[in-house]
């Protein structure tokens, strides 16, 4: 299986465990790209709406275009009755969107997955002029909060986990260099709190987590419950909310 369709093998444990991005962060996008009513926005990769209601709710004509069909029929039943909505289920690499054009192309952890020249190759033919690229993704810390956990669950994926190749290289800082202006990045802060079972039922969001196979998938995870339990039963992330923006000339 392609690795970008992974995460559509398990849409709701992925809708239920997957962070949502700060309402800080969005009404900063909002502002400054100047969404609302008559304004036309593109989603990439909106998986099961992480990063798509504050965006939806201004008003703007709102266009989602997701790989995963799982995603895209749990997107539908959340989403299909706003008059607002539109949801094509395909590959943004592949899409032919024709003439249409864009105030606001906004990816949430998911443009990472095009190759880097289709990436901002397209998102600059697509958007209008002095439209907005936004490319918003997470950097979470669980080390400072609990250095000791931390070193027992690296002991566990020292002994039992397999890193997969994900991607190719992607580099959010590139986009000057096909033609983007105005490079901007912004960081809010946010907060999570996790018991042993809940953070399981996170980790078991992520790619390379989700393709772990035995023998080593049933001590990695039994494993991980157990460092969370000898320590209190809490796993605490710091969380880094990153927005960075460009700008078509």
């Amino acid at each position: 299986m392609e690795f970008r369709l992974v995460f559509d093998t398990i849409p709701e444990q992925f809708d239920r465990y997957r962070v949502r991005y700060s309402r800080e962060l969005f009404d900063c996008l909002i502002g400054s790209a100047h969404i609302g009513r008559g304004t036309k926005v593109l989603e990439i990769g909106p998986g099961t709406g992480q990063a798509t209601d504050p965006v939806l709710d201004t008003g703007c004509d709102y266009t989602a275009i997701e790989l995963g069909k799982n995603f895209a029929q749990l997107l539908h039943q959340r989403y299909g009755s706003r008059e607002n909505y539109k949801l094509i289920n395909g590959d943004f690499i592949t899409h032919d969107f024709g003439d249409e054009k864009f105030n606001l192309i906004y990816s949430a952890a998911a443009i990472q997955w095009i190759p880097e020249d289709t990436a901002f190759g397209k998102c600059f033919e697509l958007l209008k002029s002095g439209g907005m690229l936004a490319m918003m993704y997470l950097s979470a810390d669980y080390r400072s909060p609990d250095p000791e956990l931390f070193a027992d669950i690296q002991k566990v994926y020292d002994r039992y986990f397999e890193r997969s190749c994900q991607h190719g290289k992607f580099d959010y800082d590139n986009a000057p260099a096909y033609g983007f202006t105005e490079p901007v990045t912004r960081c809010f802060k946010g907060r999570r709190e996790y018991t042993a079972d809940e953070y399981l039922n996170y980790i078991g969001t992520h790619s390379d987590h989700i393709v772990l196979e035995e023998p080593n998938r049933t001590p990695f995870f039994e494993g991980l419950r157990e460092a969370v339990l000898r320590h209190g039963n809490k796993v605490v992330y710091e969380d880094t909310y990153i927005l960075k923006t460009v700008i078509k000339p």
